[in-house]
């Protein structure tokens, strides 16, 4: 991969770490208790900005490395699927077993984009939320091999 693209991903990966490091307190917070309007409000907006992040970098990798970007009303949806794709320029850039995690991340961008936050569960954010860490070190892995290979 290009050096200035392989530079920007990783610029990127920097500011999803710091996003991530900054909402440790509140992640610690609901280990502990269920959050309240606030705090779900601000979860919603943590966990968009998460997926945002990784969107951000997808961008750039499929900008570069694909004939064409995914346009049209599911173009958010095409782009992930995409990230699971071998093409004749690039190997896949995540794993499979990301799918289905990543997917869910969608989904509650999706809806935090179209709903207000009176509308937030808790159980619909938790599982999310308390396993972003671990989706994260996949994401960050699978990145780390696409940079080497690519």
């Amino acid at each position: 991969m290009d050096n200035i693209i392989t530079q920007k991903v990783l610029f990127e990966i920097d500011q999803i770490d710091d996003h991530i490091n900054s909402s440790s307190p509140l992640f610690n917070l609901c280990k502990i208790k269920e959050p309240d309007y606030v705090e779900k409000c601000a979860i919603s907006m943590i966990l968009h900005s998460f997926y945002n992040g990784i969107e951000n970098i997808l961008l750039l990798i499929i900008k570069n490395k694909d004939s064409n970007l995914p346009n049209g009303i599911r173009w958010h949806k095409e782009l992930l699927n995409k990230a699971f794709e071998k093409t004749d320029n690039r190997t896949e850039i995540f794993r499979a077993e990301l799918n289905i995690p990543l997917n869910e991340y969608l989904k509650f961008r999706h809806f935090v984009r179209n709903t207000y936050g009176f509308q937030l569960k808790w159980e619909d954010m938790k599982t999310i939320l308390l396993n972003l860490h671990i989706v994260w070190d996949g994401i960050k892995e699978d990145l780390k091999i696409f940079i080497e290979n690519n």
